[in-house]
């Protein structure tokens, strides 16, 4: 008898671990930036033969970073697959771009998630990647099941993105943002700078007209920054307006600083906050 339960527990043990989702490499050819941008789609267990269609979630990597670091620094697959196999959350697709610079350590020129002179990279996410991933893969394209998130510079994308398209996602999820130019600690007048100052999403609220207002709220709202992260103080600014505007959002502080350790355990929150968005 004992061996029996073993043996069925270990089955059940080799069933769980199996089901792990696969990693698939895609390259997108940009007319308008004149070169191809790669990315990385986290494809669930059962993608290869279900045939069904997922909800998405493009997931935003920060600066220095690049498409595969929520999977080589943030355990993306592992936390992702364990979710899933536990029920907590419906299985999904999630997509990482890449944004990063040209220089050393993939920071430099062209870094970044906004448009500068000569590299039109919100024209390009929005016009030519988004369509191209949601037409290669089984993607409900819908705002309703469509969310976006990242982290640091990819927490600021998110917002921004969330603010100026509010009719594309329905949830967004900032970890650790750069929310607001002067929050980067840099003083010079690079493109990146400015088309930081210009996109901020502090700025955004600032200047938030009744309309806006009204689209923003229909987008779920998720922050969390830890409270030794040197983006606290932005963070904060962007509830307090958020809160002022009468935007919903969930908001959290943790102990922590501005590393993968805080994000990789802020990662499930967040994607059960979304998975709880898709069933709305």
């Amino acid at each position: 008898m004992k061996r029996t339960v073993l043996l069925l527990v270990l089955l059940s043990l080799a069933g769980s671990l199996g089901a792990r989702g696969r990693i698939e490499e895609f390259t997108v050819r940009s007319a308008l930036l004149g070169t191809d941008k790669a990315c990385s789609v986290y494809l669930p267990d059962g993608y290869d033969t279900t045939g069904r269609t997922y909800p998405v979630l493009y997931l935003l990597h920060g600066a220095g970073g690049m498409h595969r670091d929520w999977i080589e620094k943030g355990d993306l697959c592992r936390i992702v697959d364990e979710l899933v196999a536990e029920g907590k959350i419906r299985p999904l697709v999630v997509v990482m771009p890449d944004a990063s610079g040209t220089g050393a350590d993939y920071t430099g020129p062209r870094m970044g998630y906004f448009d500068r002179p000569g590299w039109n990279y919100e024209q390009f996410f929005f016009g030519e990647f988004l369509p191209a991933v949601e037409k290669r893969f089984r993607i409900e394209g819908d705002k309703a099941h469509r969310a976006i998130a990242g982290l640091s510079m990819g927490g600021g994308g998110a917002a921004a993105y969330a603010q100026r398209h509010p009719g594309l996602f329905g949830s967004a999820c900032l970890l650790s943002g750069l929310l607001d130019s002067s929050a980067s600690g840099r003083q010079d007048d690079s493109d990146y700078i400015r088309a930081l100052r210009a996109t901020s999403p502090v700025a955004f609220l600032r200047t938030l007209t009744d309309d806006q207002a009204a689209q923003m709220r229909t987008v779920r709202w998720w922050v969390d920054c830890g409270d030794d992260d040197f983006l606290w103080e932005c963070n904060l600014r962007f509830y307090e307006l958020m809160r002022k505007n009468r935007i919903p959002l969930q908001f959290r502080m943790r102990d922590g600083g501005h590393t993968w350790r805080y994000w990789q355990a802020a990662l499930p929150d967040v994607l059960l906050f979304v998975t709880a968005g898709f069933e709305k």
